[in-house]
């Protein structure tokens, strides 16, 4: 890549790296020289998708296997990954999906909220101690505007009244700024920065895991979508461009800098969502 960071001697792990945006943000950061890991959920997925990264670019890419709506699983993959480093330069949180119908996961916990934000606010707690040794570190968020129009209501955040997909999905992005916001605010000081994105709407497997009618209309609407490495471009901006540099608790949409929701500037929701989400998690003494 003509005139790409130079990203040797980083370690860099990337989330929802099977497909899409999060495959070509792991195989242009390996192509700058991060030493990569990818986590996706179904285990010879992502070990062909490392495979093919690595005869992409002549770098060996590490892989994890994990459920992220499942907190075990996340515990798991968090581990394994500390137990082969201590660092961690660069956290792309970027798995994520839409669902159709509501679905409980093997927590107990809606799914959307569980895997969209529970699964970046669980991962980021447990990698966080590397980040801080690798300072300094970046962690950066896909968040979407489809958060948008969306709020979080504290009485019913897992949707048991009544559940819409996009209401959930959008309410999940939403806590996916919320979490930006507050953690670049908890790490001020420590040299890690924190920043989300929108991807923009991006051709991809994306809601086309749930069947019905739902399959052909994501597929029709995909036509017209971004190609997944124009998707990524945002990602890959926040995870190597010196230009961000030090920049937190932002949100950024085609590289710059722009004003999310309005509502998601509101401090006291993204504190109260914070203490939820330790209780949700079981994370007593957080590292964050």
């Amino acid at each position: 890549m003509v005139n790409s960071p130079d990203l040797t001697g980083k370690l860099v792990l990337v989330t929802g790296a099977t497909d899409g945006i999060g495959r070509v943000t792991a195989e242009t950061l390996a192509v700058m020289g991060a030493s990569v890991a990818i986590l996706g959920r179904n285990a010879q997925k992502t070990a062909d998708c490392a495979a093919a990264i690595a005869q992409k670019t002549g770098r060996k890419v590490e892989t994890l296997v994990a459920d992220l709506s499942v907190q075990a699983q996340v515990r798991r993959a968090a581990a394994e990954y500390l137990a082969r480093h201590d660092q961690l330069h660069v956290l792309v949180n970027n798995a994520g999906a839409v669902f159709t119908s509501r679905k409980m996961t093997l927590d107990g916990l809606e799914m959307t909220f569980a895997l969209n934000h529970l699964g970046y606010f669980l991962l980021t707690d447990l990698l966080l101690a590397a980040l801080k040794a690798a300072a300094p570190a970046r962690i950066v968020n896909v968040s979407s505007g489809a958060h948008q129009g969306a709020q979080l209501d504290f009485t019913d955040l897992q949707n048991e009244k009544s559940y819409s997909s996009f209401k959930a999905y959008g309410q999940s992005k939403l806590a996916n700024i919320y979490f930006t916001y507050e953690l670049a605010r908890r790490l001020e000081g420590t040299g890690v920065t924190a920043n989300c994105l929108h991807p923009g709407f991006v051709a991809t497997n994306f809601g086309r895991s749930n069947g019905g009618i739902f399959d052909p209309i994501m597929r029709l609407a995909q036509v017209i979508a971004l190609k997944p490495a124009k998707g990524a471009e945002t990602s890959v901006y926040l995870a190597s461009s010196p230009e961000v540099e030090g920049v937190s608790g932002k949100y950024f949409d085609r590289k710059r800098d722009v004003r999310s929701s309005d509502v998601s500037y509101d401090r006291a929701a993204a504190e109260r969502l914070w203490q939820v989400s330790l209780e949700l998690t079981g994370v007593n003494a957080p590292a964050m």
